[in-house]
C-alpha cells in the first residue's frame, strides 16, 4: 500500500509540474515587434511600476528608450529605423534590470542575460539559420600539461565532415576578458556564419577551434567540478588568470590535439589565429611567439594596450624582435580591426604601427562604434572571406 501512495504521490507531482510548465507562457502580449519599416516596438507589462526603460545596443538613441505607460498596464516605445542586424537588450523596471518576459531569446555573456531580435536584411541573414548544410558542434576536453589539468574546448566541424575523408584548414578563435569556449557560439553566432558563408561560397569549409582562455579555470561557468560556486566576471578580475603568458606559451598543445584528433591540414598555410580584445592580445603573441604555425592572423578590437602587463614574463618580452621574426617568416594575411569609438582604438593604430616597423604587412579595418559583439560578428565575415586562399 506504501508503495502504491509514493507511486500516487510521485503521478500528482508530474502533473502538477506539467502543468506548471504549460501554464508559464507570457500570454500573447509580443515583445519586441520588428516592423516593416525596421524600426523595433516593445511591450513590456508591469502595470504596478513607475518607470520601465529598454537599454540596447543599437547606435540611435546610445540604444536607450523610455516606455510609456498605456491604461492596460502595458509600457511601450518604437525606437527609430535600425539597419539590419542582430541587436541585443535588456529591460529595467524600476530600476531593476532584467529580461524581457515576452521574449525567450536570450544568452548570457560574462554575468549577464540578454534578449535579442534580428531586424531583416543582408546583415542579420549571416546570423540566422536558412535552410543549408549545417555544421557539427562537439564540446570535448584535451589534457593540457602545462596545466595538469582537462580543459574544456569547443569545435564547429562544417557540413559533411563526417560522411567525407578529406581534410581541412582550421581556424582558432579566441574570446574575450569574461569570455570562455562557448563566447563565439552564444554572443558570436558563430556557427550561423560559418554556415551560412560557406553555403554562399563565400569562404572555404574549415573547422572552427574555441578554446578557453581563462587559464586558471578549466571550462565555462556552471561546466567544472566547482559547479555553480564559479560565478562569471571579467577576466582581470579571476586570480592568475589574466596576461600571465601561459595561455600563450602552451597554445600548441592545442594545435597538436586538434591535428592528432581531427582530419586538419597540418601546415602553417592551412592554420588561422583570431581574437577579440583580450583575444586579439592572445592571438598576436601566440602568433608571434610561434611564427611558423600560422599564416593568417586576426586581432579583433584586441587588448594591446601594455600599461598592465608585465613585458618582461617570456610570452611578450622582446615583442618588436618577436613581430620581426614572424614578418621573415611570412605571414599570407594580418588583419587589425577597431572601431572608432573603440576605448582600445588608440592602442590598435599604435599596434599597427610596430607591425609596420617589423616588415609586416596588414590590413586595416575601421569600423564605427565601440567594443561591441556587433563589431567583432562583422570582423569574422571580413577576416574569413580572406582565409586559406
Amino acid at each position: 500500500m506504501r508503495h502504491l501512495f509514493l507511486i500516487g504521490a510521485l503521478a500528482i507531482c508530474g502533473t502538477a509540474f506539467a502543468q506548471q510548465n504549460i501554464n508559464s507562457r507570457s500570454g500573447e502580449l509580443a515583445s519586441p515587434v520588428v516592423n516593416a519599416d525596421g524600426s523595433v516596438t516593445f511591450n513590456i507589462k508591469a502595470p504596478e511600476a513607475a518607470q520601465v526603460v529598454v537599454n540596447g545596443d543599437w547606435e540611435a538613441d546610445n540604444g536607450h528608450c523610455t516606455l510609456v505607460k498605456g491604461a492596460d498596464g502595458v509600457w511601450s516605445a518604437t525606437t527609430v529605423a535600425l539597419p539590419s542586424d542582430m541587436y541585443t537588450y535588456r529591460v529595467a523596471i524600476d530600476g531593476c534590470t532584467t529580461t524581457d518576459p515576452a521574449n525567450p531569446y536570450l544568452y548570457r555573456d560574462v554575468a549577464n542575460n540578454y534578449n535579442y531580435f534580428f531586424v531583416p536584411g543582408e546583415l542579420a541573414n549571416y546570423f540566422q539559420v536558412h535552410n543549408v548544410p549545417h555544421g557539427t558542434v562537439t564540446a570535448t576536453w584535451y589534457h593540457s600539461a602545462a596545466t595538469n589539468a582537462d580543459r574544456r574546448i569547443t569545435i564547429y566541424t562544417p557540413a559533411g565532415y563526417e560522411q567525407s575523408a578529406t581534410r581541412y584548414p582550421v581556424l582558432y578563435l579566441l574570446h574575450g576578458s569574461g569570455g570562455d569556449e562557448t563566447a563565439w557560439i552564444q554572443s558570436g553566432r558563430v556557427v550561423r556564419i560559418l554556415d551560412n558563408l560557406i553555403a554562399q561560397g563565400k569562404i572555404q569549409p574549415m573547422i572552427v577551434v574555441m578554446p578557453n582562455g581563462v587559464i586558471s579555470t578549466t571550462a565555462a561557468p556552471g561546466e567544472t567540478d566547482i559547479n555553480l560556486d564559479f560565478r562569471p566576471r571579467l577576466t582581470n578580475q579571476i586570480p592568475g588568470a589574466y596576461k600571465n603568458g601561459i595561455f600563450e606559451l602552451s597554445f600548441p598543445e592545442i594545435v597538436n590535439f586538434i591535428d592528432t584528433r581531427y582530419r586538419t591540414v597540418a601546415e602553417k598555410s592551412a592554420r588561422a589565429v583570431a581574437g577579440l580584445s583580450m583575444g586579439g592580445f592572445h592571438a598576436m603573441f601566440i602568433s608571434a611567439n610561434y611564427p611558423a604555425m600560422f599564416d593568417y592572423v586576426g586581432l579583433f578590437s584586441a587588448g594591446v594596450d601594455f600599461s598592465n602587463v608585465d613585458m618582461t614574463l617570456p610570452a611578450y618580452v622582446n615583442l618588436d624582435a618577436k613581430l620581426a621574426a614572424q614578418a621573415e617568416q611570412g605571414v599570407k594575411y594580418y588583419f587589425v580591426a577597431c572601431g572608432v569609438a573603440d576605448v582600445l582604438y588608440p592602442s590598435n593604430c599604435a599596434i599597427t604601427a610596430r607591425l609596420k616597423a617589423a616588415g609586416l604587412d596588414y590590413h586595416w579595418y575601421e569600423s564605427s562604434r565601440g567594443h561591441l559583439w556587433s563589431n567583432w560578428r562583422k570582423y569574422l565575415i571580413e577576416f574569413t572571406t580572406h582565409l586559406f586562399k
